[in-house]
């Protein structure tokens, strides 16, 4: 049996906030930092759902800023 991704449930309570609020990210940014906070706890690749926010991690790593 797989395990339970640790961050599921944060994941579920942002899908229900963008719903109740017509998916408007501006107000769900507190169940979105609980996410990443869920995030933080573990390690790269231990959740499913913390995917997303890895790779924008890794993006914002590679691109050099143009100044």
């Amino acid at each position: 049996m797989p395990q339970k991704d640790p961050c599921q449930k944060q994941a579920c309570e942002i899908q229900k906030c963008l719903q109740a609020n017509n998916y408007m990210e501006s107000k769900c940014q507190a169940v979105i930092q609980e996410l990443r906070k869920c995030c933080a706890r573990y390690p790269k690749g231990r959740s499913l759902v913390c995917s997303g926010f890895e790779k924008e991690e890794e993006e914002k790593l590679t691109l050099k800023p143009t100044q």
